[in-house]
């Protein structure tokens, strides 16, 4: 049985740090391979880690010197909430990241609600 309190501080703390620093790899350790992550509620989901790879190098693709903070997780049962917030000169995204967790405190699934200014 996996501790959903650590694995949703180092899901925050890996995606702050691989975001800043544009590391997709260490991002991608986070997820179980069958993942499913859906980044807006009206888009398709991301099916499988390899969909997640290439939605999150898209995603990098378009940043330049990035900086993310993440909020501490809210933990309850499997599943965690996570705010975020990262700017990138002049623009700004706000979000949060809503995920469940496998028994080996993967992410099994995840949703990301945001808005960019």
């Amino acid at each position: 049985m996996t501790d959903t309190r650590a694995a949703a501080q180092r899901f925050a703390d890996t995606w702050q740090h691989g975001w800043t620093h544009h590391d997709a790899e260490a991002i991608l350790t986070l997820y179980a391979d069958d993942a499913v992550h859906t980044s807006m509620p009206f888009r398709p989901p991301h099916r499988g880690k390899a969909e997640i790879a290439d939605y999150i190098r898209r995603s990098f693709a378009e940043e330049h010197a990035p900086r993310a903070h993440f909020e501490p997780p809210i933990v309850d049962g499997d599943r965690a909430a996570v705010e975020y917030r990262v700017t990138d000169g002049e623009h700004t995204l706000a979000g949060c990241v809503f995920i469940t967790f496998g028994h080996d405190g993967r992410a099994v699934q995840t949703r990301d609600y945001w808005h960019e200014t």
